[in-house]
């Protein structure tokens, strides 16, 4: 594979998906990124994000109101969908757990589960409130 080349805007869109918890949209994205480079594009930041989730530096959330969310923690977790506010939470399960879901869905699978990316929906604790 090719050496990616450097670029500031693609490492501004990553640090911006690493400091923070939103899973944001790609419009919430381009506009945060646009105090820092006035003259970015929307569809520079399609691409970079897209760039970063192909090469494993995010995570891309289909959600089902349609806006695919972007998440900076690439380690092994699962989601929350609050259907009410329509807001996309982490949700912290220890990995034996993880593993456990794994192990049950490979038993009634003719194939390898290698991971697995669970969304859970409801309502999220402030809408409850």
């Amino acid at each position: 594979m090719a050496t990616l080349k450097f670029s500031r805007q693609r490492e501004s869109i990553k640090q911006y998906l690493a400091s923070t918890k939103e899973h944001p949209t790609a419009d919430m994205v381009y506009m945060h990124v646009k105090e820092d480079y006035p003259n970015i594009s929307l569809g520079t930041v399609y691409r970079n994000l897209n760039l970063l989730t192909d090469i494993g530096e995010a995570l891309k959330i289909a959600t089902p109101d349609g806006a695919d969310r972007f998440d900076g923690c690439v380690k092994p977790h699962n989601h929350f969908f609050c259907t009410e506010c329509r807001r996309v939470l982490d949700l912290d399960l220890d990995m034996k757990e993880i593993e456990q879901i794994n192990k049950a869905a490979a038993s009634n699978f003719d194939g390898i589960i290698e991971s697995s990316n669970t969304i859970f929906y409801g309502k999220c604790g402030d809408c409850i409130k």
